[in-house]
């Protein structure tokens, strides 16, 4: 008989007052209009905007004040307007990507955004302090989201 343990997976919910097309669009297509570079970008004050290509195998990234581009990750699975998937490694230096998933349900004249951020173990030694970071990294990233989806 072997246990394993479950993996570490960072979930969040929000609550979006918008529709579930304009949630989506805010999140990806007008991701430079509410990222908050100037806490989570690879840049720190270089940071100027961030961009998401919409489509599978897209690249999610930041651009800095010298246009250098400085990549996030790489969409895996798009279905607007109900679900996003792509891989996560900001940092080249990191053993492995994750991966997140960020699904758009529709909830009455509001949206819920679920986030499922998982794939901590492929990082080997540094997973239990990244698994830490994102998961209170998540809750700054979708309170500057919110604020943006709610005027969609």
């Amino acid at each position: 008989m072997s246990t394993r343990a479950a993996p570490m997976t960072v979930r969040k919910t929000i609550s979006v007052t918008c529709s579930v097309d304009g949630a989506f669009t805010t999140f990806t297509e007008a991701i430079a209009t509410w990222w908050p570079l100037g806490t989570h970008s690879v840049g720190e004050e270089r940071a100027e905007t961030a961009a998401f290509e919409g489509r599978v195998g897209g690249r999610i990234y930041e651009i800095w004040d010298d246009g250098t581009e400085c990549d996030w990750g790489n969409v895996l699975a798009w279905e607007p307007p109900r679900r996003v998937v792509y891989s996560w490694q900001p940092n080249p230096e990191s053993p492995a990507p994750t991966e997140a998933e960020v699904r758009f349900v529709a909830d009455g004249d509001a949206t819920r955004v679920e986030v499922e951020h998982r794939g901590w173990e492929r990082l080997g030694d540094r997973a239990a302090e990244a698994y830490e970071s994102y998961d209170s990294g998540w809750d700054v990233v979708l309170a500057a989201y919110a604020g943006k989806a709610s005027e969609a």
